[in-house]
């Protein structure tokens, strides 16, 4: 399978998170719905680790992969607690999008940081993600 197919999953997914977490919030606090959420994906990441026997590749993790990994856990928490707290106060209709902005700045990011070219096409393409996003603001 192409990256394309793993990545359409992914955007299905969160479509679903948005609004499973949404309904899973009605009273809740945030952050220990978060801390829920994060026990099974701990669990369920574990599982298929496991399952596909990649768990052999632990020690070939290195020092500068390890300090990055745990640098995109610690931003993955901050993400999560936000968008939970986000979704608690407004309609998933409207957190959504604007937490989508993540596509804009990843890409920006990706430029500036990981020296990705970005031509006039994906150039386009951010502004009206981030065009599309703050419409959606009332």
């Amino acid at each position: 399978m192409t990256w394309l197919f793993y990545a359409l999953v992914s955007a299905v997914a969160a479509a679903l998170t948005a609004i499973l977490a949404k309904l899973g919030l009605e009273g809740v606090p945030s952050t220990l719905a978060t801390a829920l959420r994060t026990v099974i994906v701990v669990c369920f990441a574990w599982v298929v680790v496991f399952a596909s026997n990649e768990h052999r590749a632990l020690g070939l993790v290195s020092r500068r992969s390890l300090i990055y990994l745990i640098l995109s856990g610690v931003a993955t928490a901050v993400s999560w607690l936000a968008y939970f707290r986000a979704l608690q106060l407004a309609p998933a209709s409207r957190v959504a999008p604007i937490d989508k902005l993540s596509l804009p700045l990843t890409i920006v990011l990706a430029m500036l940081w990981l020296g990705e070219p970005v031509g006039w096409r994906a150039a386009t393409g951010v502004a009206l993600m981030t065009l599309g996003a703050l419409l959606t603001l009332r």
